[in-house]
């Protein structure tokens, strides 16, 4: 007797932060995750890795037509900075999850495939000194809704994640940029406390699911309920 099928999920930047706690997660949910990263996440995680570029289209083109089996795609790969680094945070964040999402729809099963697309709460509000970001931030939600509708024939469910503040080295790092503290930025929550990563692989997780099958075109906040005041 065939033993139960495995799932196969590919994280994009999957190395470290946000992308390595969703990895870790699908993991331990049975999924075969495939790390698809500049840098290997890990060893010790049990966690494939496959250096990808996603701003190289032919790269993408190649590495998902090499897919045997993909059931969950998670674009995770980001890329934060001054706007004058428009080009490369447009190609990194909106343009390499167009390239992922669209090489990755052949793949993906009718009825049960997913793809979830980490966004920010920089793509449902506007920060000054962030225009390029928030620029690419709102084009992955755009690009989720009108993605949702589109598969929705064939039953694949697409949503984004918008997380607010995540205890990551990218987070610190904007700290240092604009001059507050990880207690300053935990403080300007209301709920007191920045999101853990891991919170927001649950949310992938749950995404995952049979379950959640009727949840698609949304862009959910974890933001500790910064949103709910704007």
């Amino acid at each position: 007797m065939n033993g139960p099928t495995v799932r196969v999920a590919v994280v994009t930047g999957a190395s470290r932060g946000i992308g390595l706690a969703i990895a870790r997660r699908l993991v331990s949910d049975g999924f075969a995750v495939i790390a698809a990263s500049r840098s290997a996440p890990p060893a010790e995680w049990g966690i494939s890795h496959t250096p990808l570029d996603v701003t190289d289209a032919a790269a993408v083109h190649d590495f998902f037509g090499g897919l045997q089996r993909l059931d969950l795609l998670v674009n995770n790969a980001g890329l934060a900075g001054p706007d004058e680094d428009w080009d490369a945070i447009m190609a990194t964040n909106l343009t390499g999850t167009w390239a992922c999402c669209a090489a990755a729809e052949a793949k993906l099963p009718d009825r049960t495939g997913r793809i979830v697309n980490i966004a920010s709460i920089l793509g449902l509000r506007g920060v000054s000194d962030q225009v390029a970001y928030c620029a690419a931030k709102h084009g992955v939600v755009g690009l989720t809704r009108a993605l949702a509708m589109k598969l929705a024939p064939r039953g694949i469910t697409v949503n984004a994640i918008c997380p607010g503040w995540v205890d990551t080295d990218m987070a610190a790092q904007r700290y240092r940029e604009i001059g507050i503290t990880a207690a300053e930025a935990a403080a300007g929550m209301p709920t007191g406390r920045v999101v853990k990563p891991f919170e927001v692989a649950e949310m992938v997780a749950f995404l995952a699911r049979a379950g959640a099958g009727s949840v698609t075109g949304q862009a959910l906040s974890i933001d500790g309920g910064g949103t709910a005041r704007a």
